[in-house]
């Protein structure tokens, strides 16, 4: 066998989306297979079944026996040894959206015996926590639609395997919290803030206004080359390194003027490595 990937995550995360892109992508997907029968799948393919050479396996918390996952890491040892190319895929998701998510849908959480979701959920990290650390990638669904996760799944995976390399420039406030998927994180509110200027503070960085205040400023034009100096010295390494999807994050108080202005420069200057944009708290108070 090629190559494996492990989905596992939270309920509500999105893993159902996941493994359909992966599927379409050309991987045979099982949902919810015991992982102790995980390798005896690699064993049958390796002998009998060589047509199938990526295999996408879900293993989550509706195992039968729980306790299994505790002990997770020998397993995935254990497969190391026998696939090409192994990957842990762990979706997480914050409290408030998967409850949200779960109210819309309308579906019955796993472990919600008693109708308590909040329990139900923290229930749930605790027995998945020790998979979580095993995961060589981590994505935090929370913002993400079902369109948006496609796209990402599809820019870690690849067509070609794991072979791609996406940069996700992300904008957002630290009064609502650093992205949990962000692998750069750089403060911007040493500049200037157009939030004191009643004539700016209800503009966006995506507006003239806004981009002209932050961009005529020394401290950011100076700011912008030296960390495009960093950026231009880091991207091909971690590129060649393996990795396959990077999240620089940039932060300012709100996440609505300076984080913004600056993440649309910088995604402008590394156009080459078709980079995304993702604007987490402009539209946030």
């Amino acid at each position: 066998m090629d190559q494996i990937i492990i989905l596992s995550g939270l309920s509500g995360s999105g893993k159902s989306t996941t493994i359909k892109v992966l599927e379409d992508i050309g991987f045979f997907c099982i949902d919810n297979l015991p992982p102790k029968l995980i390798n005896t799948f690699i064993d049958l393919c390796n002998t009998s079944l060589k047509n199938i050479n990526k295999v996408a396996i879900v293993v989550d918390i509706r195992v039968p026996e729980r306790e299994v996952l505790a002990h997770f890491e020998k397993i995935v040892s254990k497969i190391k040894l026998k696939v090409k190319k192994a990957d842990l895929l762990f979706l997480e998701c914050s409290d408030e959206t998967i409850i949200k998510r779960y109210k819309e849908t309308r579906r019955n959480h796993p472990l919600a015996y008693d109708g308590n979701l909040i329990e139900a959920v923290s229930r749930e990290r605790d027995i998945l926590s020790e998979i979580e650390k095993l995961a060589n990638h981590t994505i935090d669904t929370s913002d993400y639609n079902v369109h948006q996760l496609r796209e990402i799944i599809q820019n870690i995976v690849g067509a070609e395997g794991a072979e791609s390399f996406t940069t996700t420039f992300t904008s957002f406030g630290y009064k609502h919290g650093v992205p949990y998927d962000a692998d750069l994180v750089v403060d911007v509110r040493f500049l200037p803030s157009p939030h004191f200027d009643e004539n700016l503070k209800d503009f966006t960085g995506n507006d003239k206004k806004i981009i002209d205040f932050i961009l005529t400023k020394n401290d950011s034009t100076e700011f912008l080359k030296r960390f495009c100096d960093l950026l231009n010295f880091l991207l091909p390494r971690y590129k060649k390194e393996g990795k396959s999807y990077l999240t620089i994050a940039i932060g300012c108080t709100g996440g609505k003027h300076r984080s913004v202005v600056i993440v649309n420069e910088l995604a402008k200057k590394f156009s080459s490595y078709s980079p995304q944009i993702r604007h987490r708290d402009i539209n946030k108070l």
